[in-house]
């Protein structure tokens, strides 16, 4: 629903902002505490994604939220196409295996 609500020119721009701020966030590997220290390390996407997300969604006003729910319900609910995704993964195998046997020819010629 928040992408939904980003990309309609209803939504206030604070909340376009926090949102976009989040998912950077979220998406970048710079964080506050890296990842690789023992627990503290995810721990603050754990704190910081979820309100930020709940943020986002305070700003949104809420009847344009019902709006954009609803809409999101009706995406989720359209069909999937398995041959599409069938296509998609055999081409990714296909370019995997062309890249490892790139790899593997010029290590033994």
């Amino acid at each position: 629903m928040l992408w939904i609500a980003a990309r309609d020119p209803r939504t206030p721009l604070a909340a376009k902002l926090v949102g976009g701020l989040i998912a950077a966030y979220a998406l970048s590997p710079i964080d506050f505490i890296p990842d690789f220290v023992p627990i503290l390390g995810l721990l603050d996407e754990l704190i910081l994604v979820p309100i930020g997300l709940a943020i986002a969604v305070m700003l949104v006003p809420k009847p344009l939220m019902a709006e954009f729910r609803d809409a999101a319900d009706v995406a989720v609910q359209r069909p999937v196409s398995r041959l599409g995704a069938a296509i998609i993964i055999a081409l990714w195998a296909i370019i995997g295996t062309f890249i490892a046997l790139q790899i593997w020819a010029l290590r033994y010629w």
